[in-house]
């Protein structure tokens, strides 16, 4: 029998479509509750045969998925994955395409996996003349109209002014925070490897914003801006930490914090 041959008929053996059933259902679930763009998205119990995985180091500014491994685990000779995807362009993927053998061996047997990334609104957008206002008269529909609006305008006003004196109570009382302060308790969380989706894209938010107008990547968009501050050296450091320790848990354990924050301590929080 040739490799080819012998290749194929490993994938028709009963393992094999153990694999491809666990591989379908774990995908249900992205069907029913699919990934957006921009938006962080967990799969969990993705079994795949073979040799441990690794995500592909993001080395194309232009790539439409983000893919990180969060934890992986010995599954008889597979290994069961949980996966962190973040699509960057609406489209189908094959999350195939960003995976590679830690040991540098060849992929064949691993199955397609893929996801299709949607926009984050994917409606028409509404006009004003497009509400409804009842079956009144045109002028008893409008001034209907007007009355809803105003008084929308006014809760609206009422609420503005309440945030802008809670503030400034809270200003006047409160030492002002430095962004190194804002950040602190996320990347703490991330050291230890406790740190949320919601959390890490914050994070990353933040870091892109106060970077961005420094190293002149105004006009870059997020992608693109992110994989250039990782390679620059003042920027990059945390930016590499945090994907050091999302992708090995538990190897923060003697990182200095402080000096990781240290660039960002005379910027005032935004």
């Amino acid at each position: 029998m040739t490799p080819r041959e012998s290749r194929i008929s490993n994938l028709a053996s009963p393992a094999a479509a153990a694999i491809a059933w666990l591989l379908l259902g774990a995908f249900v679930g992205w069907a029913q509750d699919p990934p957006t763009t921009g938006v962080a998205h967990r799969v969990d119990d993705l079994v795949l045969p073979g040799s441990e995985l690794e995500a592909r180091p993001l080395t194309d500014t232009r790539s439409p998925v983000v893919l990180r491994i969060v934890n992986v685990r010995k599954h008889g000779t597979a290994h069961r994955y949980d996966l962190v995807v973040q699509g960057l362009a609406p489209g189908k993927h094959d999350l195939r395409d960003y995976l590679k053998r830690k040991d540098g061996s060849s992929m064949d047997g691993v199955p397609p996996i893929p996801v299709e990334v949607r926009p984050a609104y994917a409606g028409p957008m509404r006009q004003v003349s497009d509400i409804a206002l009842g079956t009144s008269s045109p002028m008893g529909g409008y001034r209907t109209a007007l009355w809803v609006l105003g008084a929308v305008w006014i809760v609206g006003l009422i609420a503005i002014l309440a945030v802008r004196r809670r503030k400034q109570a809270a200003s006047v009382a409160a030492k002002p925070l430095t962004l190194a302060d804002r950040l602190r308790p996320i990347v703490e969380k991330a050291a230890r490897g406790d740190i949320s989706q919601d959390e890490q894209a914050e994070l990353e938010r933040l870091l892109l914003g106060f970077w961005r107008r420094r190293e002149g990547l105004d006009r870059a968009d997020a992608a693109e801006a992110l994989a250039e501050l990782r390679r620059r050296e003042t920027p990059g450091a945390l930016l590499r930490s945090l994907e050091e320790w999302l992708h090995r848990p538990g190897t923060a354990k003697n990182v200095d914090v402080a000096q990781l924050l240290a660039p960002y301590g005379k910027e005032m929080a935004t």
